[in-house]
């Protein structure tokens, strides 16, 4: 088969497939001297031309006809030395750079660092071609005398716009012309020194795509271990991504070879179990796009004013408002809130967006003022307790008056009209109205006065209402009732909380133990192939091995695969045991604060309750003690100085 039958049956058909926006890649694989570089770069006869030679042709020869399209060609050309990238068309001159291999957002890979050179013709991409081959490393062996001791990517970099379109879309495409170095049997090349060294890389990188590609043929394997070689990670979007992909198997056709063509052979039938999902590269220009929509936003403009023109409606503003026109919205806003206004006049989609941000603002605010609120009554809680346990009938009535001054508009407004009503009702306040020889004194129209505490052994009716409803008027901390709440009302979510957290944690202890056992065994598998291979690399290409060693491999390969399943098991369980436990949380704190909400309301009420009873019961008791002292001339100095004291020490 000629070279050209060659490029026709492997090559051409990857070719047009990068020319419409495909990835490409064609590899050349088998052992050493088998035809892999005269297959793919061929020699200095033009007859006998390989692959990369005719692929470039071809793709000048496509841009010529599409004349429809502007194509841009680039070039690079990587060698892998020893695990080292080598650019080959750097300059001579030039300074060394470090390359890194990279990945895309979308899954490619490219080397940073590589040189890409810009081709016009077929006579350009030669001249790089041949300057590339020209810097490879090369050696010399019993089975080849010009055998390639590196690993070469020639890629062709292609992308493509319309002329006739003013669109923004655009084609990319990459063509990897793979020239793989040989696969060698050291006993067989004979290969010493340097040639030695070189001949370990190159059949550890073989080893290692040899085992991607055994990844990618399980279709459900979770990992592929494109990162354990400077091979692998190039060709990671070759292999088994975004890319038409032909592998080339060069074999010899001797019988002394036969166990090689074999390993070759399979190689290629396990590379055949290799899926690929190729799709057209199409990109889009930012700046041409920029340029399209700027051009849209303009004409969209144009048109909404003419039909507001039509419809006789002011025209909309677009552009950012000035600081006037925010200060105008503002004070709509606020007067809308404060009941002044019911609408507010909307002129544009800015102004729209400005009157949601200031009542946000509001909103945020009125938050604060309700936390800062609900920490005054927590502080006025603990003084409450405090008094409570010490006795101390003073600072109660202080934080009782603080309470009520620090109510809503509503409560403001009904103690002022009950202390109206009381102030009118008083004895005293009726002794004055009475005759006029008497005292004209008048009570301040607040709080009516505090009796006097009763005899030992008696139970007053304020002491009696504190008694029965202590429980429910004392403030509490949010977290004291929060404890309460799991011994009482949520003890059964409480416990079922207790019973998921120690079933979790016992599943986290398996699964702690399980990891501990996979990273033993693990480490044991890696220091059983660390043996077989220091005896490989003292016996050279022996091709007998420690039977020993290797049963051992295959047994904690067996265990390894055996615990990792349990492994995964368990980690599935306390995933769901989390989830468990979050979820019996969530539903303990929803339970509680409905609970904690319907408590405050009712201790809420509970105290405006007993403040009117309050009030009340003194107002009682000092009628009483007025019409029990008739009509002493002292009587009425006494307890308008006394109403005064009280309602200073309590208001205060």
């Amino acid at each position: 088969m000629s070279q050209a039958d060659v490029y026709g049956q492997v090559c051409r058909r990857v070719v047009a497939g990068a020319l419409s926006g495909y990835n490409g890649t064609v590899v050349c694989f088998g052992q050493t001297g088998a035809g892999k570089t005269f297959t793919m770069t061929g020699p200095l006869d033009y007859e006998q031309r390989g692959l990369i030679p005719r692929a470039l042709e071809e793709v000048f020869q496509e841009v010529g006809r599409r004349i429809e399209h502007a194509f841009s060609v680039h070039l690079s050309y990587l060698e892998i030395y020893n695990e080292t990238l080598v650019d080959l068309l750097a300059p001579p001159q030039a300074a060394p750079v470090d390359m890194v291999m990279t990945e895309d957002p979308g899954g490619g890979v490219h080397v940073k660092g590589l040189s890409l050179h810009l081709v016009h013709n077929a006579n350009e991409a030669m001249q790089l071609m041949f300057m590339g081959g020209k810097n490879r490393s090369i050696g010399s062996n019993t089975l080849n005398r010009h055998s390639s001791r590196s690993h070469c990517i020639f890629t062709v970099h292609l992308e493509c716009r319309s002329r006739t379109l003013s669109n923004a879309e655009f084609v990319t495409s990459k063509l990897n012309l793979v020239d793989l170095a040989g696969s060698e049997r050291l006993r067989k090349t004979g290969s010493e020194g340097q040639m030695l060294k070189e001949a370990v890389y190159i059949n550890k990188s073989l080893t290692f795509l040899e085992q991607a590609i055994l990844a990618l043929a399980e279709r459900h394997r979770e990992h592929v271990p494109f990162r354990q070689s400077k091979l692998t990670h190039a060709l990671k979007d070759s292999l088994g991504g975004n890319c038409n992909t032909v592998l080339v198997a060069n074999i010899y056709g001797e019988a002394a070879q036969i166990k090689e063509t074999l390993s070759t052979l399979r190689f290629a039938s396990r590379m055949k179990c290799v899926r690929t999902d190729p799709a057209v590269n199409l990109h889009v220009d930012p700046v041409i796009r920029i340029k399209e929509l700027e051009a849209e936003i303009g004409r969209l403009r144009d048109e909404l004013a003419f039909y507001n023109t039509l419809a006789n409606r002011p025209s909309m503003v677009s552009e950012p408002l000035s600081e006037a026109q925010l200060a105008e919205v503002r004070s709509q806003v606020q007067r809308f809130l404060d009941g002044s206004t019911k609408e507010v006049q909307i002129l544009s989609i800015r102004q729209v967006q400005e009157i949601f941000s200031q009542l946000k603002m509001a909103f945020q605010d009125q938050q604060q003022q309700v936390q800062e609120v609900k920490a005054q009554l927590c502080q006025l809680a603990k003084e409450w307790d405090t008094a409570s346990s010490n006795g101390d009938l003073e600072t109660i009535s202080t934080i009782k008056s603080s309470q009520l001054s620090s109510s809503k508009g509503r409560k403001s407004r009904e103690k002022s009209s009950l202390s109206k009503r009381v102030a009118e009702e008083s004895p005293v306040a009726r002794k004055t109205t009475d005759g006029p020889g008497k005292s004209k004194t008048q009570l301040p129209e607040k709080e009516p006065p505090v009796p006097e505490a009763p005899a030992d052994g008696q139970d007053g009716p304020d002491q009696r209402a504190d008694g029965e409803q202590s429980q429910t008027c004392a403030l509490v901390t949010k977290s004291e009732a929060f404890e309460e709440f799991k011994l009482e009302e949520g003890r059964r979510i409480n416990s079922i909380l207790h019973e998921n957290k120690a079933m979790l944690a016992k599943r986290r202890g398996l699964y702690r133990q399980l990891t501990d056992e996979v990273n033993s065994v693990k480490s044991a598998i890696d220091r059983t192939t660390a043996k077989i291979q220091s005896r490989k690399d003292v016996q050279g290409a022996a091709e007998k091995q420690d039977d020993v060693l290797m049963l051992r491999l295959k047994d904690l390969k067996n265990e390894y695969r055996q615990i990792r399943m349990a492994w995964k098991d368990m980690q599935a369980e306390v995933n769901y045991c989390q989830h468990l436990v979050d979820q019996t949380r969530v539903c303990l704190l929803t339970e509680f604060e409905t609970w904690y909400k319907k408590t405050e309301e009712q201790q809420e009420v509970s105290m405006d309750k007993n403040s009117e009873q309050d009030e009340q019961s003194q107002q009682s008791s000092a009628r009483q003690q007025l019409d029990t002292l008739g009509d002493e001339s002292n009587a009425e100095s006494f307890y308008n100085a006394r109403y005064r004291f009280y309602k200073q020490r309590n208001f205060k």
